[in-house]
């Protein structure tokens, strides 16, 4: 995995975490996807449940269309994450938990970052209030956060209103960009100490954020996080 350019001033693993814990956080808020792991879950998700048949061939080979166009730029990124739920329309809940479960823990390629999953735990136990914030679908990203001991009550992601059961096209929330800061102050409803991201949709919440860490970032965030002080890590295996 390539880096845009790492800075002999970049912290080492132990300093990072050291960094952080120093600072004692009582809210922490973290994206997950190449933030606490390597890899888009939610994308890979999509493309792994259209092609497994977990939704119907009409509505899967709609929505490769309608990616296709959010890929050419026709479609913004607030209404393909949102679709990407709303897809699920009349299906039950369980099903796509049973199928978020089983695409974590046996399909995605991705790699949790350690050092990311140790300062999760560590700040929890230090009795920090720690947020997964995420535009990735939610029952995706409540699977992912088992191994690092995030609850469904801490979990900020794509959602849709469920009735009895079943899936709604009824969006409650598209935390992604702006969209990311929005949800906090909605439900957190508390100062965010740190926040951590790795792309130019986490930036609001950086900056949100009284400290903000660019992790693994992609050139865009990891740009704007240079010019604006913020601390810059990429994880072991990430650099070079």
């Amino acid at each position: 995995m390539k880096t845009s350019g790492v800075h002999a001033s970049d912290p080492a693993e132990h300093e990072f975490l050291e960094s952080v814990l120093r600072l004692k956080p009582r809210v922490a808020a973290f994206d997950c996807d190449g933030t606490l792991w390597s890899g888009d879950a939610g994308e890979t998700f999509f493309d792994w449940e259209v092609r497994g048949g977990i939704v119907s061939a009409d509505v899967g080979t709609a929505m490769r269309a309608r990616y296709a166009e959010y890929k050419a730029g026709k479609v913004s990124e607030d209404d393909m994450c949102g679709e990407m739920v709303t897809m699920h329309k009349g299906m039950t809940e369980a099903v796509m938990m049973t199928a978020a479960s089983d695409f974590m823990a046996h399909v995605f390629p991705g790699k949790i970052f350690a050092e990311m999953q140790d300062l999760v735990i560590r700040l929890q136990e230090n009795g920090c209030e720690v947020w997964a914030v995420s535009s990735s679908n939610e029952w995706v990203i409540r699977a992912g956060m088992k191994p690092f001991g995030i609850g469904e009550d801490k979990i900020l992601a794509t959602k849709v209103e469920i009735e009895n059961g079943v899936i709604t096209d009824r969006l409650i929330r598209v935390p992604s960009g702006p969209g990311k800061p929005k949800a906090l102050r909605e439900v957190v409803r508390k100062e965010i100490d740190t926040a951590f991201g790795n792309s130019r949709w986490d930036a609001d919440m950086l900056a949100f954020a009284r400290h903000g860490f660019a992790v693994n970032p992609n050139p865009d965030l990891e740009a704007v996080g240079r010019q604006r002080g913020w601390t810059v890590y990429f994880p072991d295996g990430t650099r070079g």
